[in-house]
């Protein structure tokens, strides 16, 4: 399931695709029209900026804009920056791989073969959707 984060996150990434490309989106049009609480998509589009996904103007005419083409920005790559593995255990997750206290043998675990077969089929999807193809939906 996605996070609250990812979800206002996705929506203000797809708005701000929408607009035109010139002119930086103000945080509080992205809260009124998404209907996004304000102080936490503050926080949102921050952790984007930091990922080199947004940039920000300040003052008049001020407000936040891609700094990559949406057409290359993955799907599978803004959940990553927003919410982190996509797999569903730590024991499948290829960036943020941990082993299960659990379970001793991965290698004959049911589970962790069936959530890496999991993992693949989202991932394939999740990488095939651009930021573009989300604004187009």
């Amino acid at each position: 399931m996605l996070s609250k984060k990812t979800k206002y996150g996705l929506k203000a990434l797809i708005f701000i695709a929408k607009q035109s490309e010139t002119a930086p989106v103000l945080i509080s049009d992205i809260s009124e029209k998404e209907k996004i609480p304000k102080k936490f998509l503050e926080a949102i589009l921050l952790d984007l900026k930091k990922f080199g996904i947004l940039g920000s103007k300040k003052g008049k005419g001020g407000g936040y804009y891609l700094m990559k083409d949406p057409k290359t920005v993955t799907a599978a790559t803004l959940i990553r920056v927003l919410d982190g593995p996509i797999a569903m255990l730590p024991c499948v997750s290829l960036n943020y791989y941990e082993k299960c206290d659990d379970c001793p043998h991965e290698e004959v675990c049911s589970l962790n073969k069936f959530l890496a077969e999991v993992r693949d089929n989202t991932l394939s999807l999740l990488q095939q959707k651009t930021l573009y193809d989300l604004t187009q939906l």
